[in-house]
């Protein structure tokens, strides 16, 4: 076994072990490979070794491995967009990726619509709260939700499945939870007003037992499974 399929096997475990802690089945919970700045070669040994999820955070590097991928004959592959967009790269988004985790204000959302191809399924989205009200952070306030996801929900070539945040760093786990349970909060109030929404993606290497716990569908962990980022040949950095 090759050092990322063993990553792989220790991280699904550890998201089992922490269902399991809270009552959860392990299958609630999507685990999304973070790729960001890694080449093809070491996302090609995360497929051999059974993985159909990942995340971007550059548009640019990820249409390049997107378009790599699909001329090797790996259609079945799920690609997430989880950088923060901007509108000159929203055509980028919307043409290539099956999922944007970003979307945090009705001009984004309005873009990806409208550039989405017809014969593309719609693009999963997810509304993107900024938890922890951090000036540095992409996202809206949860007091904002209700009216971005009522116009989000008209756009017919998206599809809402629900909200991402990246909280603060957090040293305690009764911290990392208790903010995770706000987003938790939010997520089932908007599941339940839109039949569509089922992803609340909330939880990376550090806090991703404490977001569980609370209620996360999908966690994103890069390092644990890929090793240390070299940010230097990254242009969109």
């Amino acid at each position: 076994m090759n050092d990322i399929a063993h990553n792989l096997a220790q991280v699904r475990d550890k998201i089992s072990a922490a269902a399991t802690r809270c009552g959860r089945a392990s299958e609630e919970v999507t685990l999304l490979a973070v790729s960001k700045t890694k080449p093809a070669s070491a996302i090609a040994e995360a497929i051999a070794a059974g993985h159909r999820a990942f995340g971007e955070n550059y548009v640019q590097e990820g249409v390049d491995k997107i378009r790599y991928f699909q001329e090797t004959g790996n259609s079945s592959l799920q690609w997430h967009f989880i950088g923060p967009l901007q509108s000159n790269k929203s055509r980028l988004v919307a043409e290539h990726f099956d999922w944007c985790h970003t979307v945090d204000r009705l001009r984004i959302a309005t873009r990806l619509n409208e550039q989405r191809p017809l014969d593309m399924h719609p693009i999963n989205v997810l509304i993107q709260i900024n938890i922890s009200d951090e000036n540095s952070k992409s996202g809206i306030a949860l007091t904002e939700l209700e009216a971005l996801a009522s116009q989000v929900a008209e756009l017919p070539r998206l599809t809402l499945r629900g909200l991402m945040a990246i909280p603060a760093p957090e040293s305690s786990y009764e911290r990392q939870f208790a903010v995770a349970q706000q987003m938790a909060v939010a997520f089932e109030a908007l599941k339940s007003r839109y039949p569509t929404v089922d992803t609340l993606s909330l939880g990376m290497s550090d806090d991703m037992e404490a977001a569980i716990a609370a209620g996360s569908t999908m966690v994103r962990i890069g390092t644990a499974i890929f090793g240390a980022r070299d940010y230097s040949n990254n242009k969109e950095h």
